[in-house]
């Protein structure tokens, strides 16, 4: 296999990004960034949504990696991911359902209030990596063509790096770029907000995001 173009290691990385920032499974983890720097000063705002997009990009980089690595293993991690997040969102649906959405002040598992700034947007950098949506299939695809072909090598798992990296912050480029405005920050505080007034919508959505993704998971499956 030739070494991965430009095309591939940036330009349809970017694009595949950009496409998933708007998917189903992706929808969920920006409404939990808002909640987390929601009212936050302009420079906290800006920081930690930059480190949750650095530390995202990096985490999914790395599965890039193990993709070249592993080539078809690497589905069965993946799809162990899907179903991780589909729980995760749909307990935090229930939880804003039941009127128990105070509880995320208080703890996910640590204190909130401890992750409440870089440290918590380095774990949900880290907890969303394990997401990789499904508008990156012909990425890995093609990493896992050139782990089956026996190529395996420095290049391709380089390459496998930098190409899921770079979809991996472009997956969040959008909130990033929205964060430097002021008026976008208006906008996203307005967004978090009403979640915690309008609960309803927010838990249904939630579930609705966590059932799809605990179904794709399941009975979704990647063909080379």
């Amino acid at each position: 296999m030739e070494p991965l173009s430009f095309l591939n290691l940036v330009a349809l990385p970017v694009l595949f990004g950009l496409v998933g920032f708007i998917e189903p499974c992706s929808i969920g983890s920006t409404l939990v960034v808002l909640k987390q720097i929601e009212q936050r000063s302009a420079r906290q705002q800006i920081t930690q949504t930059l480190v949750f997009a650095i530390t995202r990009a990096l985490f999914i980089g790395t599965a890039g990696l193990l993709a070249a690595a592993l080539g078809s293993m690497f589905l069965g991690l993946q799809k162990a991911a899907w179903l991780v997040l589909g729980v995760f969102y749909v307990a935090l649906g229930v939880l804003y359902l039941r009127g128990k959405s105070g509880a995320l002040m208080r703890s996910v598992g640590p204190r909130l209030s401890s992750l409440r700034g870089v440290r918590g947007s380095v774990m949900l950098g880290l907890l969303f990596g394990l997401n990789i949506p499904a508008c990156a299939a012909p990425l890995l695809l093609a990493l896992l063509a050139a782990a089956a072909a026996g190529s395996a090598s420095g290049a391709t798992l380089v390459g496998g790096f930098v190409s899921l990296a770079v979809f991996g912050l472009a997956l969040s480029l959008p909130l990033v770029v929205a964060v430097f405005f002021a008026s976008a920050r208006r906008g996203l505080n307005w967004l978090a907000a009403q979640s915690g007034r309008v609960p309803l919508w927010t838990g249904a959505l939630l579930i609705l995001l966590g059932a799809w993704s605990i179904w794709f998971g399941l009975f979704v499956t990647l063909e080379k």
